[in-house]
């Protein structure tokens, strides 16, 4: 070999040595255990009890160690006061915050605002109150709502119509304390009201409150309607409030058909700062089960 050639032969293999290097250097760093997340990602408990204990406040503190900065606990108000003050203030002093938990309202087909029943609101309307206390508690700042089912003797416009008034009276509830109702489309049945995020969006805007959202939770998306980015674009005025599973399974990202380091990527864009809540189970059981979980949202979070 030439001389000449020799040496652009060197300074081109050190040259993508360095750049490999550097690659992998930032894929370690973004991937060192303990290091925080692009997005504020919220797991639940249980998906670290293997290790940390079947205590939901040591869970916390593992989670906190593993770099996650929000949980979610749909049950939150079923819990005892007490457990509910131990916990927000577990919180207060990692610097977590409490993401969504449950409006008790019955079940998610329970008692549905798109009946227009005074006894269906006056349950939720209860719940609404309830749950203002309860975030009290934990600093929490958004609950999630779901509808109810269908009330299929009526027709669609009026059942819209008295969703929209029942969700007006529960927004003027959280109003005065700064939280906001997330409301979630969802594809477990048929039978639901709610079930598209345009048809949620249009719900949002008729309510007009700040205290009344949409929470995008995409995996039931990508089973109802697919093209997430494009409808979340097209209705990110009115979203709030993101979660996560991947489809078919509702597990972890990774092990499904949607591609979350581009959706991650496009929501770190957009400048989402709110919290990406983990709604889903685990591949695996046990210690290996949480290893994996934790390795996938390390993966799909270096975009």
């Amino acid at each position: 070999m030439k001389r000449a050639d020799f040496i652009k032969s060197g300074a081109a293999f050190i040259g993508s040595t360095t750049i490999l290097g550097n690659e992998i250097m930032a894929a370690t760093k973004q991937n060192k255990e303990g290091d925080t997340f692009q997005l504020d990602y919220a797991p639940h408990q249980g998906m670290f009890s293997a290790t940390a204990g079947k205590n939901f406040v040591d869970e916390i503190k593992y989670m906190h160690e593993l770099g996650f900065r929000s949980i979610e606990d749909n049950g939150l108000p079923t819990r005892p006061v007490e457990e509910q003050t131990k916990i927000g203030e577990t919180l207060a002093k990692l610097g977590m915050r409490m993401g969504v938990f449950v409006v008790p309202k019955g079940g998610n087909g329970a008692n549905t605002l798109a009946a227009g029943k005074q006894e269906h609101i006056d349950i939720f309307l209860k719940g609404c109150k309830q749950s203002v206390e309860v975030a009290k508690r934990v600093d929490a700042k958004w609950v999630t709502v779901v509808p109810g089912d269908y009330q299929r003797n009526l027709p669609i416009g009026v059942q819209t119509a008295n969703v929209i008034e029942g969700l007006k009276r529960g927004a003027d509830i959280f109003e005065p304390h700064g939280i906001t109702m997330v409301l979630e489309p969802l594809s477990d049945t048929p039978d639901l009201f709610l079930r598209y995020t345009d048809q949620t969006y249009e719900i949002c805007k008729a309510v007009g409150s700040p205290s009344c959202k949409i929470l995008y939770d995409a995996y039931h998306q990508q089973k109802n309607e697919g093209n997430l980015i494009n409808l979340m674009d097209m209705c990110w005025s009115e979203i709030a409030y993101i979660q996560v599973g991947d489809n078919p399974g509702r597990k972890e990202p990774t092990t499904g058909e949607i591609n979350y380091k581009n959706v991650f990527k496009w929501l770190k864009e957009k400048g989402y700062t709110g919290i990406v809540g983990m709604e889903h189970g685990m591949s695996k059981s046990g210690v290996e089960g949480e290893k994996a979980l934790v390795n996938a949202y390390r993966e799909v979070d270096n975009f």
